[in-house]
């Protein structure tokens, strides 16, 4: 990056987003609870969204236009694609499984679901 105050301030944010991603990633698989896993994959989606605006803002300003920031962005755009994909499905899953555990506590299932439904003896 150039040495002015305005392509290192860019820069910052750069680095700050960049580390972000993987520092959340990294929390989020080391996550407690389903819920906490998908709150941190999102920060690390929130993370990887603002890497590819600072990068697309270098590239369209003119600050640095050459093949290897291009490239930078490509993946940029690649990780943030694969994180917030991953985010979804986490997200589903976890809906799915709380769907279908309410469900199995539900009165109606364990009535079901008792021997006495099935002609056993009470």
């Amino acid at each position: 990056m150039p040495d002015a105050w305005v392509e290192r301030e860019v820069g910052k944010q750069l680095l700050r987003a960049g580390m972000g991603v993987s520092g959340n990633y990294w929390s989020c698989c080391r996550g407690r609870s389903d819920k906490e896993f998908v709150a941190k994959l999102g920060v690390a989606v929130d993370e990887a969204d603002e890497s590819v605006l600072w990068l697309t803002t270098i590239v369209q300003a003119g600050i640095r236009n050459d093949i290897g920031t291009k490239n930078l962005l490509g993946e940029g755009q690649q990780i943030r694609a694969i994180l917030s994909k991953s985010h979804k499905t986490a997200r589903e899953n976890r809906r799915r499984k709380a769907r279908d555990k309410k469900l199995r506590d539900s009165p109606t299932h364990q009535l079901a679901n008792s021997p006495t439904a099935s002609g056993g003896f009470p």
